[in-house]
């Protein structure tokens, strides 16, 4: 039986540096049916004369500008033809045999629609990494946390997370999707340029009925921040593009409540900030906010809402409790304190 096609596409800006070191081991994986294809958008260092001069087996899309994450993908991948996609980050150093078994177990039901391998931190190698950990969550109110994350406390991984279990969402730094699926639900909503934007695949993906894992037999090791470190811009979109989320893809009910709770949480949050001496960050969620009435208005063009929603009690991954109660107010800090099963 032929093994099905495994496009592993990076998207790459100035990230030269991470080719470098973690390409090799890309291209080095034993999977036979793979193809390794690098979008690059409108890097400004050298990192396309390396690719053609040192790795001409890669497949290259060249964009004119940078469209960012989700933009990037997006054009890359109306142009890839696969039975899977592999979005993987250029700061993501692979493991021996970790495409076989997220391709194996999805293909072993077709309402599989997206997988993640357990994503650890490379500098501190026994601990979990932020961006998707053993698969990610969403609390009540749309706050993102994870199996293995919660805020800023990585948990050491101890084995508590073996199990390949459905979760919300999976990380956009090594996402397996199948490209039907992808391409179903029109792929990533451009607007969130960066930040989330996988989040919101991954909600529209459930709503179109199918489900999302993390299979932690395999297993990457991801840098973070390699691409757009800690900063305003990262906070702007990171306030921004979880409203748009919430306002495309709830119900009205939900959204009459939720919507209202977390502007003023997010104002409590600017306040805190201001408090601190952190004007930037506050500036940011104040700007974000306006972001959120632009896209309202429908000023700023983006995705349309979704038109299948659900409450999201009916969605796999999502804890009905508050994320920010639990931790901030209870003290609680690890997921398996949170989320009891």
């Amino acid at each position: 039986m032929k093994l099905p096609e495994v496009a592993i596409v990076i998207l790459n800006y100035n990230g030269k540096k991470f080719l470098e070191k973690f390409l090799p081991a890309v291209l080095a994986s034993t999977y036979a049916n793979k193809r390794v294809v690098v979008a690059d958008n409108a890097s400004t260092d050298d990192s396309l004369i390396f690719l053609k001069s040192f790795y001409p087996q890669v497949e290259l899309i060249v964009h004119k500008e940078n469209y960012g994450f989700a933009g990037g993908y997006n054009k890359a991948l109306q142009q890839v033809y696969s039975d899977y996609y592999v979005l993987l980050n250029s700061d993501v150093e692979v493991t021996p045999g970790w495409i076989e078994p997220v391709v194996a177990f999805m293909e072993t039901d077709v309402r599989i629609g997206v997988c993640q391998p357990k994503l650890l931190d490379y500098n501190r190698r026994e601990h979990f990494e932020y961006a998707g950990a053993a698969g990610g969550w969403l609390d009540c109110l749309g706050y993102p946390f994870a199996r293995g994350r919660v805020f800023e406390v990585l948990e050491k991984d101890e084995a508590l997370y073996t199990d390949t279990v459905p979760v919300f969402w999976a990380s956009g730094a090594a996402m397996f999707i199948k490209s039907a699926v992808y391409h179903e639900v029109n792929g990533m909503d451009e607007y969130f340029f960066a930040h989330q934007e996988e989040i919101d695949l991954c909600w529209r993906v459930q709503l179109a009925g199918y489900r999302i894992y993390c299979c932690p037999d395999a297993v990457v090791y991801h840098v973070g921040g390699g691409t757009l470190p800690r900063g305003h811009r990262k906070t702007y979109l990171n306030f921004r593009n979880n409203l748009v989320m919430l306002l495309k893809n709830l119900p009205f009910a939900e959204q009459c409540w939720k919507v209202p709770l977390r502007i003023l949480m997010d104002i409590v949050f600017a306040l805190k900030c201001m408090g601190g001496g952190d004007f930037k960050s506050a500036a940011a969620t104040v700007q974000a906010h306006w972001g959120v009435l632009r896209w309202s208005l429908g000023i700023d063009n983006g995705e349309a809402p979704s038109g299948n929603r659900k409450a999201m009690r009916k969605l796999s991954g999502v804890w009905q409790g508050s994320i920010v109660w639990a931790y901030f107010i209870k003290g609680l800090t690890r997921f398996t304190e949170i989320v009891k099963r």
